[in-house]
């Protein structure tokens, strides 16, 4: 055998180690038509007045948003436009879920928590507290995220 039809045959053996076995992985009907995320629309409410401040030349201090979270919602979107108040609950799947509540640091989390906040919205977690990018900030720093920026 010359080194030529030696070089073939490892190419040869290398590739055929590389194409897939003929059997597909079995996937159930059901766990491909679940989505990763589900956005319910919750009732919309009218936006809560400013309260006036009772001292003169202190700024007057918003009551605080009453936030309606759903039970096993990790997240709400909350959009306050013309006087209205809707509140969208991000729902994710049962995996994506158990990841968010015990790292919502996350990129999935963290996706949907920017969409919400392109769209004009504000999130809340489930305890009612927002996030802001204050918060984000310190989770980028949690996960050490590098981010590239192109000129």
């Amino acid at each position: 055998m010359t080194r030529y039809s030696a070089c073939i045959a490892v190419v040869a053996f290398c590739v055929a180690g590389c194409t897939p076995s003929g059997v597909a992985p079995e996937r159930t009907a059901a766990a491909a038509n679940v989505p990763a995320v589900e956005r319910t629309r919750l009732p919309d409410v009218p936006t809560p007045p400013k309260v006036p401040s009772e001292v003169k030349g202190e700024p007057s201090v918003p009551a605080p948003p009453a936030i309606v979270v759903p039970p096993n919602t990790l997240y709400v979107c909350v959009v306050d436009k013309g006087g209205v108040r809707k509140q969208t609950a991000i729902e994710f799947a049962p995996k994506v879920d158990a990841l968010c509540a015990r790292h919502p640091e996350m990129g999935p989390c963290q996706y949907e928590r920017n969409i919400c906040r392109s769209a004009g919205g504000r999130v809340y977690a489930a305890n009612g507290d927002e996030i802001t990018m204050t918060t984000e900030a310190d989770y980028d720093k949690k996960v050490m995220r590098v981010r590239f920026r192109a000129n």
